[in-house]
């Protein structure tokens, strides 16, 4: 079902479902009745915000998290990415590539100043 509400936003989500979350959530913009912004949540979310077990997004969280801020609990892909592996311009986990970073064992990328 696909939505357009006048704050601009839009909705769509599969029928399927896996432990009460939708297979696919995609979520952007304001919802039409509230105003309020539109958070996708699904096993696979897409949206401003999301939160899923793949999550890709301007600001995501899951276990696999795309985004310019990403939370990846296992991985995290972004500007500024938090994970346990964590891939970003800015990046904090267990093990890191980075410009700027903190972790257990960081690869500095981009940087000639910090290669060895």
């Amino acid at each position: 079902m696909l939505k357009d509400n006048a704050f601009g936003g839009y909705e769509w989500r599969t029928k399927a479902e896996i432990c009460g979350l939708p297979l696919v959530h995609i979520a952007v913009g304001r919802d039409q009745k509230t105003g309020r912004l539109l958070i996708a949540k699904g096993v696979i979310a897409i949206g401003q915000f999301a939160v899923g077990i793949v999550a890709v997004g301007q600001f995501a969280f899951g276990v696999f998290a795309v985004a310019q801020l990403a939370v990846g609990i296992a991985c995290g892909l972004g500007q500024l990415a938090v994970g346990m592996m964590a891939m970003g311009q800015v990046a904090v986990g267990r093990d890191i590539i980075c410009q700027i970073g903190l972790g257990k064992n960081m690869i500095p990328a981009f940087n000639p100043f910090f290669l060895r």
